[in-house]
């Protein structure tokens, strides 16, 4: 599971095996959890997370998505 990011109390990362799904990211802090898409931002999957988390979430990735999908790339491609 490489890192891609931690940025406040959140760790953002990749699954070793998600090669074959369109770019996305996980993320997680305590015991919650979430994945976006990162081809157009969007919540795919959420587990505790708060709206206002989410929105957090989703604002860190818009900062640092071409440096994302430059890590998925280079790690499943």
């Amino acid at each position: 599971m490489p890192t891609v990011l931690k940025e406040d109390k959140y760790r953002f990362f990749f699954f070793s095996n998600e090669g074959t799904e369109p770019p996305h990211i996980h993320v997680e802090s305590d015991n919650k959890y979430a994945k976006f898409w990162l081809d157009h931002i969007s919540l795919a999957s959420s587990y505790g997370f708060k709206a206002y988390e989410l929105s957090e979430i989703s604002k860190i990735i818009e900062r640092n998505l071409e440096m994302m999908r430059r890590q998925w790339n280079e790690y499943f491609r």
